[in-house]
Formats: C-alpha cells, sequence, structure tokens
C-alpha cells in the first residue's frame, strides 16, 4: 500500500528482491515529483541497502515500510520492520562479498542512524540527505540592458562546387595498401 501527502509517502511492503526494486522505483519517482532529481541515486541506493538488510536479517517475517519524509530541506528515508534487533556497522574484509550496506549508506548519506521503535517491537533505520530542488526556471522573460546595438548574425552564403576529377601522384595500375615484392 502507498500512502503520500505533499512532502511525506510511505510504502508498505514485504522485503523480497522483486518488491525492493519496485520500491527504489517509487522513491525515485517521488524524489522526480518533488524536484529533487539530484539525490534520486543515493537516496535509491540506501533504500536498496536497507531493504536488503531486511530481507537478509530480519525475524520473524520480512513485512516491512518505507518512509520518505521532507522537511525543512532535509530529505529522510526510514524502514520499519518487526526485528528488535538493531543494525552493527562493520568493516567488511576486502575478500568478503556482503557486509558493506550499512558502509555505503554512511557514506551517501550526510546522517543515518537506527532505534527501537517506541510504540511496539521493532526497529526503525534511516538515513538523511540534504535536499537542495532542481533550480527552478525564472518566473518571467529576462531582459539584458545592451548599451552597444546588438549584430544580426552573419548569413550562411553557400555555393556550388564544380565536380572535377582529383588528379594523385598514385598510377591507377597499382593496388594502394600493399608493399613491393
Amino acid at each position: 500500500m502507498i500512502t503520500h501527502s505533499r512532502r511525506h509517502c510511505v510504502v508498505e511492503l514485504q522485503a523480497l528482491p522483486a518488491r525492493i526494486g519496485q520500491v527504489r522505483r517509487i522513491v525515485s519517482a517521488q524524489l522526480r515529483h518533488w524536484q529533487l532529481d539530484p539525490l534520486i541515486d543515493r537516496a535509491a541506493l540506501g533504500v536498496t541497502e536497507l531493504l536488503s538488510n531486511v530481507h537478509r536479517h530480519a525475524q520473524p517475517d520480512k513485512v516491512c515500510t518505507v518512509e520518505i519524509e521532507l522537511r525543512l530541506g532535509r530529505l529522510t528515508v526510514s524502514v520499519h520492520d518487526s526485528d528488535p534487533r538493531l543494525p552493527v556497522l562493520r568493516d567488511a574484509d576486502g575478500l568478503e562479498t556482503c557486509g558493506r550496506g550499512l558502509a555505503l549508506v554512511a557514506a551517501v548519506s550526510e546522517a543515518w542512524g537506527a532505534r527501537h521503535q517506541p510504540d511496539g517491537p521493532g526497529k526503525v533505520v534511516w538515513f538523511s540527505l540534504r535536499a537542495a530542488p532542481a533550480p527552478a526556471p525564472p518566473p518571467h522573460t529576462v531582459l539584458i540592458a545592451a548599451e552597444k546595438p546588438v549584430r544580426e548574425p552573419a548569413r550562411a552564403v553557400i555555393g556550388a562546387v564544380d565536380a572535377q576529377p582529383v588528379v594523385t601522384g598514385v598510377p591507377a595500375s597499382v593496388a594502394v595498401g600493399t608493399g613491393p615484392g
């Protein structure tokens, strides 16, 4: 189920691989709607990592809620699940194939954290990004006062060229690209 207000969007889901991709697209579309295009890549990566953690670690089920909120120039993305165990940021060995999710979230966000849900079982893991909307077009035509008159651009002159054979120094009997002998 998806609910949203002007600056708040909530998606409830099962954190399964196919749904994670759908939520990434929902987050991207919502940020485009809010004209926060510069944040799409970082927010999509962050929400993917948090949902992957729910899929991989949450017990007893994979039901969760993704919430994105824009308030006071800050975008906050949070994932709520029913597992009370808080995630731990760890240093993954260079050869390990997993264990870098929270490090990626920390790298792409301005702040992140986790807390127990105050009103029931489970936890909330979140990250935030500074929101700078895409520049809006000017509300009216901008006139530039010039002291010198603006000249007309030069007109293009197109002339016809008489096609003449080109004489080269290569005899017609010599194949191009072959060497002697």
